[in-house]
């Protein structure tokens, strides 16, 4: 083993996010001296994101290297770690399309990058480009871990998995971790207190177990204390929201009905399940507080935000680097130097969710070592649960069954099981949405969907 990771990170350009992670990284002393392979193929916002990267190091003064790469293969070059943070298509066109289409036929959507018919296309047009880090990481790096980032994280991952099952890879996201402070914040309880234990399908994972630890180290269950809290109007407290547009009450609402708490936020929930987006019911998204067009809305705020904090950076000496709540330098310590640590990852289910299909993406507690990621088995999750990540799964599968086969008709399939579109809209109308979304997207999707066979309905 080398005396220092090299770290690759495709999609750099996405320089706040660069700067989190790299950040973290670098404040572990066994991983101070890395070498970042920062990897792009926009060349403005990858010098931006060098000039964060040296800040980085000079505010730490740590010996971390680094190089600037336009070419994939040329950047995967002997890495023993490739952080992936990619969005093909971009906020626009492809994002924007995800919405404007949809909604011209009576479909509204919130986050739309993980199911739904936007979650499909965002799908299409994301695997084939991480099926290319995983020939490139084949070729010069493949003994390498993947750490993935990228919505639409289960259909992604469970992509790999079926056509690379030998890269090493973990799916990974914040929603655990955030949703956990935001509860401990709702029951005015330190975090440090808390105790829980997670598992499902990412975006679609509930507590299992939600306790406070006690000074004797015994565990107290919180969930009476969360539906008192919720049935009395408490929960959820104005200062624990993250999200100034979403009030957090479709997950609370959820929690009533089925017994558990959802791991991911209430706007992305929302659109996740059939009962709350109904075009002829408006009191549900005044009632409940649901943010709609919320991501197209985001992405304009982030890139006005960017432009003054990239003025900022360039003109200060030293920048602050707090740490994040995200896995990868965890992840990356724990595999470098042997010491243990416990985290939520998405992986290939192989029987560590045996109550959910073989394969398909499921996210549990891992233990990581030298040995690399280690699921755990999750076998006491509630009937009702399960009913709702099948729901998702379907649509995942299908997607993924699209790509695999290259089969167009799958994509169609997908959107006819996905529970918000079914419930919004009857098979000609999601058919006509299919295919209008595919002709929109043109040439960001696969190339086999440019000379397939079109479904439109008679």
């Amino acid at each position: 083993m080398q005396a220092n990771p090299k770290i690759t990170f495709i999609g750099a350009g996405s320089t706040v996010f660069m700067k989190n992670i790299i950040g973290d990284v670098l404040q572990r002393p066994a991983l101070a001296g890395a070498h970042v392979a920062l990897m792009d193929i926009n060349e403005q916002r990858l010098k931006e994101s060098e000039i964060v990267f040296e800040k980085l190091v000079a505010s730490l003064d740590v010996p971390a290297t680094h190089s600037l790469h336009t070419n994939q293969r040329e950047a995967l070059e002997g890495a023993d770690f490739v952080v992936v943070a990619v969005q093909i298509g971009g906020f626009e066109p492809c994002t924007v399309t995800d919405f404007d289409v949809p909604k011209k036929h009576g479909l509204r959507q919130t986050i739309a990058d993980t199911l739904g018919i936007g979650g499909i296309m965002r799908g299409l047009r994301t695997v084939p480009h991480l099926w290319s880090i995983c020939e490139d990481m084949t070729a010069v790096c493949p003994d390498a871990l993947m750490l993935q980032y990228v919505n639409p994280m289960a259909i992604n991952t469970w992509a790999i998995a079926a056509k690379y099952p030998h890269i090493k890879q973990v799916g990974l996201c914040h929603s655990v971790q955030h949703t956990a402070h935001e509860l401990a914040s709702d029951l005015q309880i330190p975090d440090a207190k808390i105790h829980y234990k997670s598992a499902g399908i990412n975006h679609v994972a509930y507590f299992l177990k939600f306790e406070e630890i006690m000074e004797d180290g015994s565990y107290r269950d919180l969930y009476p204390d969360l539906h008192k809290g919720y049935a009395n109007g408490t929960y959820p407290r104005p200062e624990s929201i993250s999200n100034p547009r979403c009030p957090n009450k479709v997950r609370y609402e959820m929690m009533k009905k089925t017994g558990y708490f959802a791991t991911e936020s209430s706007e992305h929930f929302a659109e996740y399940v059939p009962w709350f987006i109904k075009r002829d019911r408006p009191d549900l998204i005044e009632r409940f507080g649901i943010p709609l067009d919320e991501y197209p809305k985001r992405c304009v705020e982030q890139i006005d935000r960017w432009k003054t904090e990239l003025e900022e950076y360039k003109s200060a000496d030293k920048i602050d680097v707090p740490n994040s709540v995200e896995y990868a330098s965890e992840i990356i310590n724990s595999v470098w130097t042997g010491t243990p640590s416990v985290i939520y990852g998405n992986i290939a289910n192989k029987g560590y969710i045996p109550q959910l299909p073989e394969g398909c993406a499921v996210e549990v507690p891992c233990l990581v070592d030298r040995n690399g990621i280690q699921p755990t088995r999750v076998d006491d999750i509630p009937p009702q649960l399960i009913a709702i990540m099948r729901s998702n799964i379907n649509v995942q599968e299908l997607t993924v069954q699209a790509l695999m086969t290259e089969n167009r008709e799958h994509i169609y399939h997908a959107a006819m099981m996905d529970p918000h579109t079914g419930a919004e809209l009857d098979l000609d109308q999601i058919w006509e949405m299919v295919d209008e979304l595919i002709d929109a997207h043109g040439d960001w999707l696969p190339s086999w969907l440019s000379g397939a066979k079109k479904l439109r309905v008679a």
